[in-house]
């Protein structure tokens, strides 16, 4: 009778209650969100359009922008926008963890965690402002996913664990292990994703380019602006976009591992971001011939520095090497 009562009491309530539920999942919904916008990104590199707006805003055809430095402009685009939706892909998956696992739990510090990389992940809009190009489109999708990221948030809060006075950050294991030492390259990828997005995000805004783009493009920024003075301005929104999704996934990183319990799923989580976001930020550079080593270099060093780090801190990994040195079987 009481689970009859339960449930009564639940279908008395308003069908938007039912839907918004603990905040989740409209959490959730706005990580599917920045997935689906990532995919969405891939797509429009895969079929290598260009969105009918942007071709407005230059003043050209797609034919015209295919042909610019031999295809070279549109190709460093492609780079530039499968690498921000490898980026987007890889949030979401950490996101969609936070809100599945710690937040499920009422830990606070997963609230904090989403709230803060979010509003940071929002704020780096603002550098669009810089570009001197102010996508439409780019803006209405921030508008719906504000419009599932705030309510989320303010719903959730409720269902949040009182705060505990002697909560203390998880334990992490001791350097000297093989978990350990894999947990601490994970962090010092984290902090390479934050320093190396933040510079992406600043110069994406300031200058636009480093010198190694500019070699693989075949022309100053003097030239591009001759061919089309809104060519530059295009070409560092998506150059910002992509700083601050890689600055905001490295505080996820960071957040994740430092305050987590480092457990199977929050792994796996972590293996899929960084699988995703990773490979699609690396590959695109084979796939357009963009093979400068001082331009990938970082890169493939932090993917190979967060590879190793997740082999080595794969849980129950150190207690397997243990038991087969011993001449046991892990369970």
């Amino acid at each position: 009778m009481l689970a009859d009562a339960g449930a009564r009491e639940a279908d008395d309530g308003s069908f938007v209650a039912i839907l918004v539920g603990d905040g989740g999942p409209l959490l959730a919904l706005f990580a599917v969100g920045l997935a689906l916008a990532g995919l969405f990104a891939w797509f429009l590199s895969l079929i290598g359009e260009a969105l009918p707006h942007e071709l407005r805003f230059l003043g050209m055809s797609l034919e015209g922008l295919r042909t610019l430095a031999g295809g070279r402009v549109a190709d460093f685009m492609t780079h530039d926008r499968v690498a921000f939706g490898g980026t987007l892909i890889a949030m979401s998956v950490i996101y969609l963890w936070l809100v599945a696992v710690p937040l499920a739990r009422g830990e606070r510090w997963a609230w904090w965690l989403i709230a803060a990389t979010g509003a940071f992940g929002f704020a780096s809009f603002l550098a669009y402002v810089g570009s001197g190009w102010i996508d439409g489109w780019h803006a209405t999708a921030a508008t719906f996913l504000l419009a599932a990221f705030v309510p989320g948030l303010l719903v959730s809060r409720r269902s949040l664990a009182p705060p505990s006075r002697g909560r203390v950050a998880a334990e992490w294991p001791s350097w000297r292990t093989i978990e350990g030492l894999g947990i601490r390259l994970i962090v010092l990828t984290g902090i390479g994703m934050v320093v190396a997005g933040t510079t992406i995000l600043v110069l994406g805004s300031i200058v636009v380019f480093v010198p190694q783009d500019l070699m693989y493009i075949g022309f100053d920024r003097s030239a591009l602006d001759a061919i089309d003075a809104h060519l530059v301005p295009l070409l560092a929104h998506d150059r910002t976009g992509f700083g601050g999704g890689v600055a905001t996934m490295g505080l996820l990183v960071l957040g994740t591992v430092r305050w987590g319990r480092w457990s199977r799923s929050l792994w796996q989580a972590l293996a899929a971001a960084g699988l995703v976001g990773f490979g699609a930020a690396i590959g695109v550079h084979g796939l357009v011939g963009y093979l400068d080593a001082s331009h990938v270099g970082p890169a493939v060093a932090g993917g190979l520095v967060f590879a190793l780090g997740m082999v080595l801190a794969r849980p129950g990994h150190s207690i397997a090497v243990r038991q087969s040195r011993r001449g046991l079987r892990p369970d």
